[in-house]
């Protein structure tokens, strides 16, 4: 497999599993997914916010890269989040349509990037506003890593709440 094909993976993996744990956390009630449960980010819908808050960030930053990308162009719309632990969705249902939005925008701007494109290093501002400057492939790596260490958070956490979310392995995905 190579690079593209790795990202393209990702990308499902990422829209898969997302689908899992919303149609898990779909069946609590606002309450439950609001609840304190001492996690990093307090609650299921805590965390959940989380991840889609972080992937917006890394992907208007992914959206400045020399390229262009086009299919991060509905991004520019959208504010940057200051601080990535704030409920910027207040319940399940508005945060369920960003998160389907935000995984059709990941599988289409995946399926754009040209393995050209992973050679570059990307300038970016970390959320302290200190400029910085990585390899964007690398970059690729943590961004969809981030995304599988606190969709792990949030799988325990529906556990914990007596929900299954069923199988979270990438091997699944895997011919």
């Amino acid at each position: 497999m190579n690079r593209i094909e790795h990202i393209g993976l990702m990308a499902s993996y990422n829209q898969w599993m997302n689908r899992k744990l919303y149609d898990a956390a779909s069946t609590l009630s606002d309450a439950q997914l609001s609840m304190d449960r001492q996690a990093f980010f307090g609650s299921i819908l805590g965390t959940l916010n989380h991840l889609a808050l972080g992937d917006t960030v890394w992907l208007k930053r992914f959206a400045q890269h020399p390229v262009g990308y086009p299919a991060l162009a509905p991004l520019s719309a959208i504010a940057t989040p200051v601080d990535l632990k704030q409920l910027a969705f207040a319940n399940i249902r508005e945060l369920a349509t960003r998160r389907a939005w935000l995984d059709q925008l990941i599988i289409d701007w995946a399926q754009s990037v040209q393995e050209s494109d992973l050679d570059h290093r990307l300038h970016y501002h970390n959320m302290r506003g200190t400029a910085t400057d990585k390899d964007f492939f690398s970059l690729l790596v943590h961004f969809f890593n981030h995304q599988t260490h606190h969709r792990g958070q949030a799988t325990t956490l529906l556990t914990q709440a007596g929900l299954d979310v069923g199988t979270t392995d990438l091997l699944a995905l895997i011919d």
